[in-house]
């Protein structure tokens, strides 16, 4: 993260629906509408799908940022820390530091949503993934804690009375 704000455009700056960094990531598309080039470092946005069936991401805890997840269509599934919520369209997650936290899409049809991180860099961890599995590496559990150990995360072990 930077309080640079010398790297902030200094007038506003319009996204078009189609302007963002499309990373892959396990069956889950993530679009990252803004990033911390985009901020100073402040924050990310990015436009997230998962079709039915698909694990979003495992529960795991973050100590260096904040996520914020908007549901825009479908459901998604959240892990709390304390068993598992479906949220619809409209609703929103604060997972910020230290809390555990997944998703995943257990209903029928394609979900969106919006997810913010605050401080940025954790668009980073997707790009690592997306790099390693282009070149051939495949997202294990494994290979996923060794990245995201990188930006302050670490896998959670759900207990074994919660779902």
């Amino acid at each position: 993260m930077t309080d640079d704000q010398s790297r902030i455009p200094a007038r506003p700056l319009l996204r078009r629906p189609r302007d963002g960094e499309l990373i892959d990531v396990a069956g889950v598309a993530h679009f990252f509408r803004l990033t911390g080039e985009h901020t100073g470092g402040h924050f990310a946005v990015e436009e997230f799908s998962l079709a039915p069936g698909v694990m979003g991401a495992r529960p795991h805890v973050h100590e260096g940022h904040d996520e914020y997840f908007y549901v825009l269509e479908g459901e998604l599934t959240l892990h709390t820390g304390d068993g598992e919520v479906t949220a619809g369209p409209g609703d929103l997650l604060a997972a910020t530091r230290g809390t555990p936290h997944g998703f995943r899409n257990a209903g029928s049809v394609l979900a969106r949503a919006l997810c913010l991180y605050t401080p940025a860099g954790y668009e980073n961890y997707f790009r690592d993934v997306h790099a390693a599995v282009s070149a051939g590496a495949e997202a294990t559990d494994e290979l996923l804690a060794e990245f995201r150990s990188r930006y302050r995360t670490s896998s959670y072990q759900v207990p074994p009375d919660k779902p």
